[in-house]
């Protein structure tokens, strides 16, 4: 299904033209029709109506947390067979070492819950709701690089330019507010040297601007331009705002221009947010209950655990798609002290959504995802003692899981061979996951397109398959 063309004509005309309000970015239905265009219905009956996606930036070690190889512990410091690396493509970083040492996880596991998911000592309340999850652990990807890989999972793409999938959500589903974005991002870091974090991450690509990602920030306003200025008052913002809108389509009347629909379209939305936002990022009005679910550093502004509870509020009134970036996995050396470090900032927050979603009876139609961009490798990077060592980053097999939204619970997919290094069973691609995430929310990844420079393309771009096994 084709939306909103934007001509060849119009591209060179406003290629290098600002669209302004950048962090603002939602389309409400009702005005999309009232411009002459249209959202596209769910092609299947939808099992989720919306999306918290949970981006781990920086390649969890999949073998650390949740893919079990006990038998490894017998292979202490042993070169990794040239049989399982099959001439595989290296890192930088690990191409030149002599020896690729079999470094053993340092930490405890235990299975849990009915499904007998095995969930390492990192993750004790990841772990108390194991059946919950989804566990998918034959996760595989082309880039072996951290900007690549992070821009491929989240566009579609390893090149800058394409539209993220929350912005492929608001381009197809449209909003369930008319006070909110489709589509809020937040981003957060235990280790604030970790990889960095690029806007077009939750950018529009090639679609109309206002489907891209709004970002809500850790401090200062959250949300940027979003405050009248010092000494004008609201009526006469109000009178500002309707002058720029007629000058805008009296512009409109010339010619359709889909950047300038943006453009009004978002400057109302801005003035609706102005009360909108303070009343979603005011969380003291949560009860006890809720700081013991998520934890105490839920009420420090910018962390990750009060961006989950966020994340939890956003949704519960009506945005369509909340993402959160969390910095800081990429461990060359040092894994088994920073991983520690990640999962305390991270494992009860991440846990306590999941309960506060499916206590208030959001999780059936509320998607959930937890993963990062590739995975690590069972071998040592740098020195390697039984309590530290470092790992090199792995595309070719990692673990993501997903929960709630139609997704099948207390079932793990997928299989690793005994080194945690080679996908044995079931593989998933990046495509097929994302070709599986809009299954859920209704959409057949075939048919949602947008037509640019005389291609249709979509987000899967020619390749996906619905992973059947994980639907509920």
């Amino acid at each position: 299904m084709n939306l909103d063309p934007c001509t060849r004509r119009l591209f060179f005309q406003h290629s290098g033209i600002a669209v302004g309000t950048a962090a603002l970015a939602s389309l409400l239905r009702e005005d999309a029709t009232a411009a002459g265009t249209s959202s596209p219905l769910p092609h299947f009956p939808a099992r989720a109506r919306r999306v918290i996606y949970l981006c781990q930036s920086g390649g969890p070690s999949q073998m650390d947390l949740f893919d079990h190889k006990p038998k490894l512990a017998g292979r202490f410091d042993q070169d990794l067979p040239e049989s399982v690396i099959k001439g595989q493509r290296l890192t930088t970083m690990t191409s030149g070492q002599k020896r690729f040492p079999v470094a053993p996880s340092a930490f405890n596991f235990q299975q849990h819950g009915q499904s007998g998911a095995w969930v390492s000592e990192l993750m004790p309340h990841t772990a108390g709701i194991a059946d919950r999850l989804c566990f998918v652990k034959s996760m595989h990807t082309d880039a072996i690089n951290h900007d690549p890989a992070i821009t491929f999972l989240q566009t579609g793409s390893e090149r800058s330019g394409r539209p993220s999938f929350g912005a492929w959500l608001s381009y197809g589903l449209g909003s369930l507010n008319e006070n909110l974005p489709a589509f809020v991002v937040m981003t957060s870091a235990t280790i604030t040297n970790g990889q960095p974090l690029y806007k077009r991450l939750w950018g529009s690509g090639f679609l109309p601007t206002e489907h891209q990602g709004v970002r809500l920030r850790g401090s200062g306003s959250p949300v940027l331009y979003l405050n009248d200025p010092p000494g004008l008052s609201r009526t006469t913002r109000r009178q500002i705002l309707d002058d720029v809108a007629s000058l805008n389509r009296l512009h409109l009347a010339e010619g359709d221009d889909p950047e300038l629909r943006a453009r009004i379209a978002q400057y109302e939305l801005a003035f609706r947010m102005q009360e909108s936002v303070p009343e979603i990022t005011d969380i003291e009005d949560e009860p006890e209950h809720t700081w013991k679910l998520y934890g105490e550093t839920a009420r420090q502004r910018g962390t990750y655990a009060a961006h989950c509870l966020q994340a939890r509020r956003l949704v519960e009134r009506g945005v369509r798609f909340v993402q959160l970036f969390h910095r800081g996995w990429d461990q060359h050396e040092h894994l088994p002290r920073d991983h520690r470090r990640q999962c305390l900032d991270t494992d009860q927050a991440t846990a306590g959504l999941i309960i506060d979603l499916e206590e208030r009876g959001m999780l059936d139609d509320t998607l959930v995802i937890w993963g990062g961009e590739f995975g690590r490798t069972i071998y040592c990077q740098g020195k390697l003692t039984k309590d530290n060592y470092g790992r090199d980053h792995h595309p070719r097999c990692f673990t993501m899981w997903l929960a709630g939204g139609g997704v099948a619970a207390g079932t793990t997919h997928g299989e690793t061979d005994d080194f945690s290094y080679n996908v044995a069973r079931n593989p998933v691609h990046v495509h097929d996951l994302n070709a599986t995430i809009l299954r859920l929310l209704g959409i057949d990844h075939l048919r949602l397109t947008h037509k640019f420079q005389g291609r249709n393309h979509r987000l899967t771009d020619v390749h996906g398959k619905v992973i059947e096994e994980i639907l509920a």
